[in-house]
């Protein structure tokens, strides 16, 4: 039922799978969503920003973790303009306290994301360019990868990158399978991370979910970024909600009915 939000870095054939082993240390302000590891990052000590598509069990009250912290959802914000499956996938999570321990990242806020190489990094499934993902996140156990790419081109709404092959790809080429995780597109920028996208969805006809050859979307944090400082920084709860929607955005054969116990299922701990 949840399977495809949940992230997977997927990694290069011909590069043994050890290399693209992380920590926590990689990306500090990473944030976990659910036990099957959709993810976020912190943007500010009491904000998380994710996929609008990831937030349908982001209720208040729900537990999630930031780095090794579990902190609790006080509301969610998706952007207005936000359909299923489309563009301006893009959310902010309110927590109920601040996160002290972690320094949050940096938003990116230049036009020039056209050709910088950048990383992702996740706790999903895995598998390589040539088969796409083939070990689910269960089997997976939680191990951390990281992977590097290219930022092809960018629209308005999104930046684009590719899975290339061999000479073609970065040393530690990768992308994220399923595509729609809310992860991390990031730099480091001296000692401060650098926030450039979320994972979003993938955009090709013929390949599946990890292969060589596809085209992955991440929402361009820079064409956003002043939505979530107006978001941040308002403290009139219904100026909030004039600026977003809070529609759980349920994916097909979720029921309404029964997302108490699916989000009681996937919850973290």
């Amino acid at each position: 039922m949840v399977a495809s939000v949940a992230n997977a870095i997927v990694i290069r054939h011909d590069v043994p799978d050890n290399k693209y082993h992380a920590q926590p240390k990689d990306f500090p302000p990473l944030a976990t969503l659910y036990n099957i590891g959709v993810h976020g990052t912190l943007i500010h000590p009491e904000w998380v920003v994710t996929a609008a598509h990831a937030v349908f069990c982001m209720n208040p009250g729900q537990k999630i973790k930031v780095g090794n912290q579990v902190v609790t959802i006080a509301n969610r914000y998706s952007y207005p303009d936000y359909q299923l499956g489309d563009e301006h996938d893009i959310a902010l999570l309110k927590l109920d306290s601040k996160v002290t321990s972690i320094e949050p990242a940096d938003m990116f806020s230049e036009t020039t994301e056209q050709g910088m190489v950048t990383w992702f990094i996740g706790v999903g499934g895995t598998g390589s360019g040539v088969d796409g993902q083939t070990i689910s996140y269960k089997e997976n156990n939680g191990k951390l990868r990281k992977a590097q790419n290219k930022i092809v081109s960018t629209t308005d709404t999104d930046i684009v990158y590719k899975f290339d092959k061999g000479a073609k790809g970065e040393a530690l080429e990768g992308v994220s399978g399923n595509g729609d995780s809310g992860g991390p597109a990031y730099i480091k920028d001296g000692d401060k991370y650098v926030l450039l996208g979320v994972s979003s969805r993938a955009d090709s006809w013929f390949y599946d979910v990890g292969e060589y050859g596809v085209t992955e979307l991440y929402t361009r944090v820079s064409s956003y970024r002043d939505w979530m400082q107006q978001i941040i920084s308002t403290d009139n709860e219904s100026s909030r909600k004039q600026l977003a929607t809070q529609n759980p955005f349920l994916h097909d054969n979720m029921k309404p009915e029964s997302m108490n116990e699916l989000c009681a299922s996937i919850e973290v701990n």
